[in-house]
């Protein structure tokens, strides 16, 4: 996996593709969950997608993200084919279309969705 993913300190998305039966999926595996095939390639991601859910959280886990209460978290649809969990900006509503930043929250390097304003 290249270095620069969000998961591994970087600024990025990647998924994984099944080179045999095409399937797609996000954080990385050594094998394909739909056949088994053990030779995956990644792919950075576009970032960019529709939220498909989302919600204000007000009662944070821990100190660290009850100092940024509220703050919202959505699940997107990314135009790459997988669905991927991030924090977004407060306004950020159901079927808006966003893209990924990777921002520092609590300390944490984490997915962050913003309104693509570049969709007409």
């Amino acid at each position: 996996m290249n270095s620069n993913d969000w998961t591994q300190g970087g600024d990025h998305l990647h998924y994984q593709q099944c080179g045999t039966c095409a399937n797609r999926w996000y954080f990385k595996r050594d094998f394909c969950p739909t056949c088994g095939q053990t030779s995956p390639h990644t792919h950075l991601a576009s970032g960019l997608g529709k939220v498909c859910a989302s919600t204000l959280v007000h009662r944070a886990p821990s100190d660290e993200f009850r100092a940024i209460v509220p703050y919202r978290i959505v699940l997107v649809d990314l135009a790459d084919g997988i669905r991927v969990m991030g924090h977004a900006e407060v306004d950020v509503l159901m079927d808006d279309q966003v893209r990924c930043e990777v921002r520092i929250i609590a300390g944490r390097s984490l997915p962050y969705f913003v309104k693509d304003t570049h969709v007409s």
